[in-house]
Protein backbone atom coordinates (compact mmCIF):
# COMPACT_ATOMS: atom_id res chain seq x y z
CA UNK A 1 0.00 0.00 0.00
CA UNK A 2 0.65 3.84 -0.34
CA UNK A 3 2.26 5.80 2.27
CA UNK A 4 3.71 9.17 2.93
CA UNK A 5 6.62 7.99 5.26
CA UNK A 6 9.75 8.82 7.47
CA UNK A 7 11.74 6.07 6.83
CA UNK A 8 14.96 7.28 9.34
CA UNK A 9 15.09 9.64 11.45
CA UNK A 10 15.80 13.86 10.44
CA UNK A 11 14.74 11.93 6.77
CA UNK A 12 12.33 13.70 4.22
CA UNK A 13 9.00 11.94 4.23
CA UNK A 14 7.96 10.29 0.62
CA UNK A 15 5.74 8.31 -0.35
CA UNK A 16 6.50 4.56 -0.41
CA UNK A 17 5.24 1.37 -1.01
CA UNK A 18 5.03 -0.64 2.29
CA UNK A 19 3.09 -3.95 3.87
CA UNK A 20 0.04 -3.40 4.37
CA UNK A 21 -0.71 -3.87 8.68
CA UNK A 22 -2.35 -6.46 10.30
CA UNK A 23 -4.68 -5.09 13.34
CA UNK A 24 -3.51 -6.57 16.89
CA UNK A 25 -5.84 -7.24 20.31
CA UNK A 26 -7.68 -3.81 20.62
CA UNK A 27 -6.89 -2.29 17.12
CA UNK A 28 -9.15 -1.93 14.54
CA UNK A 29 -7.89 -1.93 10.27
CA UNK A 30 -9.34 1.25 8.73
CA UNK A 31 -9.58 1.60 5.04
CA UNK A 32 -8.54 5.75 4.96
CA UNK A 33 -10.23 7.89 2.93
CA UNK A 34 -8.89 11.56 4.06
CA UNK A 35 -6.58 12.34 6.58
CA UNK A 36 -6.58 15.91 7.53
CA UNK A 37 -3.52 17.50 8.51
CA UNK A 38 -2.24 19.60 11.59
CA UNK A 39 0.84 21.72 12.37
CA UNK A 40 2.10 18.80 14.61
CA UNK A 41 2.87 16.87 11.62
CA UNK A 42 5.33 20.10 10.95
CA UNK A 43 7.01 19.19 14.13
CA UNK A 44 7.48 15.26 13.82
CA UNK A 45 9.31 15.42 10.30
CA UNK A 46 11.91 17.55 12.32
CA UNK A 47 11.58 15.81 15.40
CA UNK A 48 10.32 18.23 17.57
CA UNK A 49 6.46 17.10 18.85
CA UNK A 50 5.99 15.63 21.82
CA UNK A 51 4.89 12.56 20.65
CA UNK A 52 7.09 12.20 17.70
CA UNK A 53 7.21 8.00 17.21
CA UNK A 54 10.48 6.39 16.66
CA UNK A 55 10.95 6.44 13.15
CA UNK A 56 10.05 4.46 11.22
CA UNK A 57 6.51 5.98 10.51
CA UNK A 58 3.73 7.60 8.63
CA UNK A 59 2.85 10.55 9.00
CA UNK A 60 -0.72 12.04 9.73
CA UNK A 61 -2.56 12.35 12.87
CA UNK A 62 -6.06 12.39 12.28
CA UNK A 63 -8.25 10.22 10.02
CA UNK A 64 -11.33 8.98 8.53
CA UNK A 65 -12.83 5.98 6.64
CA UNK A 66 -14.43 2.55 6.93
CA UNK A 67 -13.61 -0.17 8.86
CA UNK A 68 -12.05 -3.14 7.42
CA UNK A 69 -11.28 -5.95 10.28
CA UNK A 70 -11.04 -5.88 13.97
CA UNK A 71 -8.16 -7.28 15.52
CA UNK A 72 -8.10 -10.50 18.05
CA UNK A 73 -10.67 -10.65 20.61
CA UNK A 74 -11.32 -6.84 19.85
CA UNK A 75 -14.73 -5.26 20.75
CA UNK A 76 -15.31 -1.79 18.16
CA UNK A 77 -17.37 -1.13 15.50
CA UNK A 78 -18.04 -3.65 12.90
CA UNK A 79 -16.30 -3.69 9.27
CA UNK A 80 -18.09 -1.31 7.01
CA UNK A 81 -19.29 1.43 9.90
CA UNK A 82 -17.94 5.07 8.40
CA UNK A 83 -15.73 6.19 11.54
CA UNK A 84 -13.10 9.24 12.61
CA UNK A 85 -9.90 7.98 14.85
CA UNK A 86 -7.28 9.76 16.66
CA UNK A 87 -4.30 7.68 15.86
CA UNK A 88 -1.67 9.93 16.27
CA UNK A 89 0.04 8.13 13.36
CA UNK A 90 -0.39 6.62 10.33
CA UNK A 91 -2.98 8.54 8.57
CA UNK A 92 -1.02 9.60 4.87
CA UNK A 93 -1.74 5.89 3.59
CA UNK A 94 -4.04 3.53 2.18
CA UNK A 95 -4.56 1.34 5.22
CA UNK A 96 -4.14 2.16 9.11
CA UNK A 97 -4.15 0.05 12.28
CA UNK A 98 -5.76 2.12 15.37
CA UNK A 99 -6.89 1.95 18.81
CA UNK A 100 -9.99 0.34 18.46
CA UNK A 101 -11.84 2.34 21.50
CA UNK A 102 -10.79 5.32 20.25
CA UNK A 103 -13.05 5.55 16.15
CA UNK A 104 -15.99 7.57 16.64
CA UNK A 105 -18.88 6.43 14.30
CA UNK A 106 -19.75 9.63 11.59
CA UNK A 107 -23.46 11.13 10.98
CA UNK A 108 -24.91 9.85 8.26
CA UNK A 109 -24.60 12.81 6.14
CA UNK A 110 -20.94 13.75 6.90
CA UNK A 111 -18.17 13.63 4.97
CA UNK A 112 -14.83 11.83 5.16
CA UNK A 113 -13.24 15.36 4.65
CA UNK A 114 -15.35 16.84 7.35
CA UNK A 115 -14.91 13.94 9.49
CA UNK A 116 -10.53 14.44 9.02
CA UNK A 117 -10.98 17.51 9.59
CA UNK A 118 -12.97 17.33 12.87
CA UNK A 119 -11.30 15.62 16.33
CA UNK A 120 -8.27 17.75 16.88
CA UNK A 121 -9.26 20.94 15.46
CA UNK A 122 -12.77 21.16 17.62
CA UNK A 123 -11.90 18.87 20.31
CA UNK A 124 -8.44 21.23 21.58
CA UNK A 125 -10.83 24.20 21.16
CA UNK A 126 -13.93 22.43 23.03
CA UNK A 127 -12.06 20.96 25.99
CA UNK A 128 -10.09 24.10 26.27
CA UNK A 129 -12.86 26.62 26.22
CA UNK A 130 -15.28 24.49 28.07
CA UNK A 131 -13.32 22.49 30.42
CA UNK A 132 -10.34 24.28 31.16
CA UNK A 133 -11.59 28.03 30.90
CA UNK A 134 -14.78 27.81 31.71
CA UNK A 135 -15.72 29.96 29.50
CA UNK A 136 -18.77 31.64 30.55
CA UNK A 137 -21.80 33.25 28.47
CA UNK A 138 -21.14 37.42 27.88
CA UNK A 139 -17.24 37.09 28.73
CA UNK A 140 -15.25 38.46 26.04
CA UNK A 141 -12.57 35.49 24.24
CA UNK A 142 -9.87 36.83 22.30
CA UNK A 143 -8.83 34.27 19.43
CA UNK A 144 -4.77 34.57 18.13
CA UNK A 145 -4.45 32.86 15.03
CA UNK A 146 -7.87 33.05 14.18
CA UNK A 147 -8.47 31.82 11.01
CA UNK A 148 -6.01 28.51 11.48
CA UNK A 149 -6.75 25.01 12.33
CA UNK A 150 -7.67 25.48 15.77
CA UNK A 151 -8.29 28.77 16.24
CA UNK A 152 -11.29 29.05 13.59
CA UNK A 153 -12.80 26.28 15.72
CA UNK A 154 -12.53 28.48 18.83
CA UNK A 155 -14.22 31.49 16.92
CA UNK A 156 -17.07 28.78 16.52
CA UNK A 157 -16.92 27.68 19.63
CA UNK A 158 -16.65 30.21 21.57
CA UNK A 159 -19.63 32.14 19.57
CA UNK A 160 -21.92 28.88 20.65
CA UNK A 161 -20.81 28.59 24.25
CA UNK A 162 -22.25 32.92 24.04
CA UNK A 163 -18.98 34.95 24.44
CA UNK A 164 -18.50 37.82 22.57
CA UNK A 165 -15.35 37.03 19.98
CA UNK A 166 -12.38 39.07 19.15
CA UNK A 167 -10.55 37.63 16.46
CA UNK A 168 -7.21 38.39 15.53
CA UNK A 169 -5.11 37.10 12.23
CA UNK A 170 -2.68 38.12 9.79
CA UNK A 171 -4.13 40.03 6.91
CA UNK A 172 -7.92 40.88 5.44
CA UNK A 173 -8.49 37.45 3.85
CA UNK A 174 -7.94 35.62 7.25
CA UNK A 175 -9.94 37.85 9.13
CA UNK A 176 -13.17 37.19 6.40
CA UNK A 177 -12.81 33.79 7.07
CA UNK A 178 -12.76 34.44 11.05
CA UNK A 179 -15.96 36.83 10.56
CA UNK A 180 -17.68 34.42 8.39
CA UNK A 181 -17.15 31.90 11.15
CA UNK A 182 -18.94 34.37 13.76
CA UNK A 183 -16.11 37.14 14.97
CA UNK A 184 -17.66 39.88 16.57
CA UNK A 185 -14.40 42.05 16.62
CA UNK A 186 -11.35 41.64 14.04
CA UNK A 187 -7.96 42.48 14.63
CA UNK A 188 -5.12 42.56 12.08
CA UNK A 189 -2.20 40.70 13.59
CA UNK A 190 -0.15 42.70 10.87
CA UNK A 191 -0.83 45.91 11.91
CA UNK A 192 -2.73 46.62 14.80
CA UNK A 193 -1.69 47.20 18.35
CA UNK A 194 -3.13 43.79 20.05
CA UNK A 195 -3.23 45.43 23.41
CA UNK A 196 -4.29 48.01 22.77
CA UNK A 197 -7.33 47.04 20.16
CA UNK A 198 -8.11 44.76 22.77
CA UNK A 199 -8.19 47.16 25.44
CA UNK A 200 -10.20 49.79 23.76
CA UNK A 201 -12.95 46.76 23.53
CA UNK A 202 -12.82 46.74 27.13
CA UNK A 203 -10.29 44.10 27.59
CA UNK A 204 -10.63 40.07 27.38
CA UNK A 205 -11.74 37.59 30.04
CA UNK A 206 -10.28 34.65 28.07
CA UNK A 207 -7.14 34.37 25.73
CA UNK A 208 -6.96 31.45 23.41
CA UNK A 209 -3.40 31.28 22.09
CA UNK A 210 -2.37 28.83 19.13
CA UNK A 211 0.81 31.19 18.65
CA UNK A 212 2.83 32.20 21.73
CA UNK A 213 5.43 35.03 20.76
CA UNK A 214 4.59 38.05 20.99
CA UNK A 215 0.79 37.71 20.44
CA UNK A 216 0.89 36.00 23.75
CA UNK A 217 2.72 38.74 25.57
CA UNK A 218 0.53 41.60 23.90
CA UNK A 219 -2.89 39.62 24.58
CA UNK A 220 -1.53 38.75 28.41
CA UNK A 221 -1.41 42.77 28.97
CA UNK A 222 -4.60 43.62 27.70
CA UNK A 223 -6.48 40.82 30.44
CA UNK A 224 -9.29 41.75 32.59
CA UNK A 225 -8.63 40.85 36.32
CA UNK A 226 -9.13 36.88 36.72
CA UNK A 227 -8.89 36.37 32.97
CA UNK A 228 -7.12 32.66 32.07
CA UNK A 229 -4.92 32.55 28.93
CA UNK A 230 -4.92 28.88 27.62
CA UNK A 231 -1.68 28.22 25.91
CA UNK A 232 -2.14 25.58 23.09
CA UNK A 233 0.49 25.83 20.97
CA UNK A 234 3.63 27.95 19.63
CA UNK A 235 3.30 28.41 16.06
CA UNK A 236 5.37 31.28 16.32
CA UNK A 237 8.27 29.64 17.34
CA UNK A 238 8.32 31.50 20.52
CA UNK A 239 7.48 30.14 23.85
CA UNK A 240 6.70 33.08 25.58
CA UNK A 241 8.00 33.64 29.56
CA UNK A 242 5.48 34.48 31.83
CA UNK A 243 5.94 37.02 34.22
CA UNK A 244 4.53 35.59 37.46
CA UNK A 245 4.28 38.96 39.62
CA UNK A 246 1.68 40.23 36.71
CA UNK A 247 -0.24 37.04 37.46
CA UNK A 248 -0.27 37.80 40.54
CA UNK A 249 -1.70 41.32 40.56
CA UNK A 250 -4.31 40.58 38.43
CA UNK A 251 -4.96 37.27 39.54
CA UNK A 252 -4.36 36.10 36.40
CA UNK A 253 -4.63 32.26 35.04
CA UNK A 254 -2.21 30.75 32.86
CA UNK A 255 -3.60 27.26 32.09
CA UNK A 256 -1.62 24.21 29.53
CA UNK A 257 -4.08 22.10 27.45
CA UNK A 258 -2.61 19.28 24.98
CA UNK A 259 -5.82 17.44 23.91
CA UNK A 260 -4.12 14.32 23.20
CA UNK A 261 -2.75 13.79 26.78
CA UNK A 262 -6.50 13.21 27.85
CA UNK A 263 -6.97 10.11 26.22
CA UNK A 264 -4.02 9.02 28.66
CA UNK A 265 -5.63 9.70 32.46
CA UNK A 266 -9.05 11.27 31.47
CA UNK A 267 -10.39 9.73 28.29
CA UNK A 268 -14.14 10.94 29.22
CA UNK A 269 -13.28 14.24 28.87
CA UNK A 270 -12.72 13.87 24.84
CA UNK A 271 -15.38 11.58 24.88
CA UNK A 272 -17.84 13.56 26.35
CA UNK A 273 -16.84 16.62 24.33
CA UNK A 274 -16.82 14.75 21.16
CA UNK A 275 -20.56 13.46 21.69
CA UNK A 276 -21.10 17.12 22.15
CA UNK A 277 -19.51 18.66 19.31
CA UNK A 278 -20.66 15.56 16.68
CA UNK A 279 -24.52 16.87 18.10
CA UNK A 280 -23.43 20.67 17.59
CA UNK A 281 -22.56 19.02 13.42
CA UNK A 282 -25.62 17.24 13.42
CA UNK A 283 -27.65 20.06 14.23
CA UNK A 284 -25.86 22.15 11.66
CA UNK A 285 -24.25 24.57 14.81
CA UNK A 286 -20.40 24.23 13.39
CA UNK A 287 -19.24 23.31 10.06
CA UNK A 288 -15.32 22.44 9.60
CA UNK A 289 -14.05 25.17 7.22
CA UNK A 290 -11.14 23.20 4.80
CA UNK A 291 -9.37 25.26 2.42
CA UNK A 292 -7.40 22.91 0.84
CA UNK A 293 -8.03 18.78 -0.23
CA UNK A 294 -5.39 17.57 -2.12
CA UNK A 295 -4.50 13.60 -3.20
CA UNK A 296 -1.79 11.76 -1.34
CA UNK A 297 0.63 12.61 -4.38
CA UNK A 298 0.44 16.05 -3.26
CA UNK A 299 0.90 15.67 0.05
CA UNK A 300 4.19 17.93 0.09
CA UNK A 301 2.28 20.44 -1.25
CA UNK A 302 -0.58 20.14 1.16
CA UNK A 303 2.28 20.18 4.34
CA UNK A 304 3.32 23.74 2.49
CA UNK A 305 0.57 25.38 2.77
CA UNK A 306 0.42 24.54 6.23
CA UNK A 307 4.38 25.92 6.57
CA UNK A 308 4.08 28.51 4.63
CA UNK A 309 0.81 30.32 6.32
CA UNK A 310 -1.36 29.88 3.34
CA UNK A 311 -3.69 28.15 4.60
CA UNK A 312 -7.06 28.58 6.62
CA UNK A 313 -9.02 26.48 8.82
CA UNK A 314 -7.94 22.42 7.48
CA UNK A 315 -5.84 20.94 4.64
CA UNK A 316 -7.12 17.45 4.39
CA UNK A 317 -5.36 15.32 2.22
CA UNK A 318 -7.54 12.28 0.60
CA UNK A 319 -6.60 8.56 0.25
CA UNK A 320 -9.10 7.71 -2.98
Amino acid sequence: MRAFHIASTGATPAICDISRPTPKQGELLLKIEACGLNFADLLMIKGEYQDTPPAPFTLGMEVAGVVDALGPDTDGPAPGTRVAVFGGQGGLADYGCFPANRAVALPDDMTFSDAAAFLIAYGTSHVALDHRAHLQPGETLLVLGAAGGVGLTAVEIGKQMGARVIACARGADKLEVARAAGADHLIDAKSADIREACKALGGVDVVYDPVGGDQFKAAFRACNPEARLLSIGFASGEVPQIPANHLLVKNLSVIGLYWGGYLNFRPEVVTNSLATLFDWYAEGRIKPHISHVLPLERADEALEFLRSRKSTGKVVVTLT
